[in-house]
């Protein structure tokens, strides 16, 4: 009996061993899940950014589009070019503290209306959301020409409440960034706070409750619990609105009549709509857009490892 027992006893560890090894092939299960959605999202981006790519180390222009001219091979000339250009620093600078301002305000507003969700009463939060998911379903056009309407200096509604008459809300260059921005803001809060009001609810009311037990306030438990449990989400917002806002060209081209008065209002996505298709210099447009590509890429990976490094996983 004290043989066979020993025996087993010996047997135990190897035995709990074997079965704690990995099945082969088991750390490539979620990536044959993933093949799927792959074998469309692959080709349905890979291929415009690698035209995209293809595009701009070619001298491209009106002659070359008609068949004047040859197209010819010219290396990154392009991005050459776009480097030594003064406007293109200029603008990028511009977009870069615009598209900031602009995830800071979108985030703000939708967590803040998060929170009002989940503390409104049933009707409140209806209307709330109803009113949010309105302002998320209209167009990017049509949100873009009521506001500018909302602003009109003759007939605007803005004007006539507060009394003022003829003026130009968009004749000064950060008057009608702030005007611009309102309606991006007013068109992408919705995305944020639906999702951190989601968020919001899935965390467990009693570790609220143990917080309130052991002293903290309301506003200390938003910071100090829900904020860290929401992480994982606000991160997918953050990405979502620094892409968004860093590409937004709706908005800017409709209500600056394309870009303001001597394109002070310009955007990289305008400036490369101008460049390509006001100059047809399609190979320096394609350029901007690859520029434009890396630059979200970049910033996408520092924000994701910088998370990584604090040891939040997504």
């Amino acid at each position: 009996m004290t043989t066979t027992a020993t025996a087993g006893t010996a047997a135990g560890p190897e035995a709990g061993a074997r079965r704690a090894a990995p099945r082969p092939g088991r750390g490539l299960r979620p990536w044959l899940y993933l093949l799927p959605s792959a074998a469309v999202l692959l080709p349905l981006f890979g291929y415009p950014i690698y035209m995209l790519g293809l595009l701009s180390v070619f001298d491209y222009r009106q002659a070359q589009v008609s068949g004047g001219e040859p197209t010819r091979f010219i290396g990154f000339e392009n991005y050459a070019t776009l480097l030594g250009d003064q406007r293109f620093w200029s603008v990028l600078a511009q977009t870069v503290v615009f598209a900031a301002a602009l995830v800071v305000a979108t985030l703000a507003v939708g967590a803040t209306l998060a929170v009002v969700l989940t503390r409104a009463g049933r009707v409140p939060r209806l209307l709330l959301s109803l009113a949010a998911m309105a302002a998320w379903a209209a167009p990017a056009m049509t949100g873009s020409t009521v506001w500018m309407f909302l602003f009109d200096a003759d007939l605007g509604l803005v004007n006539q409440v507060l009394g003022i008459e003829g003026y130009n809300w968009f004749y000064d260059k950060w008057v009608t960034f702030g005007i611009v921005g309102a309606t991006v803001v007013w068109h992408s809060f919705p995305f944020v706070m639906v999702t951190l009001y989601a968020g919001i609810q899935a965390v467990p009311v009693s570790v609220l409750e143990a917080a309130s037990l052991d002293g903290a306030s309301a506003w200390s438990s938003f910071w100090r619990i829900i904020v860290p449990m929401l992480r994982p989400l606000i991160t997918i917002v953050v990405i979502q609105s620094i892409i968004w806002d860093f590409k937004i060209f709706t908005q800017i081209y409709v209500m600056t009549n394309g870009g303001g008065i001597a394109g002070q209002n310009s955007v990289l996505n305008v400036y490369a709509y101008q460049t390509a298709f006001g100059s047809s210099e399609y190979g320096l447009g394609a350029a901007i857009g690859v520029v434009m590509t890396l630059i979200l890429l970049a910033v996408t990976l520092f924000y994701i490892r910088a998370l990584y490094r604090t040891g939040e996983r997504l």
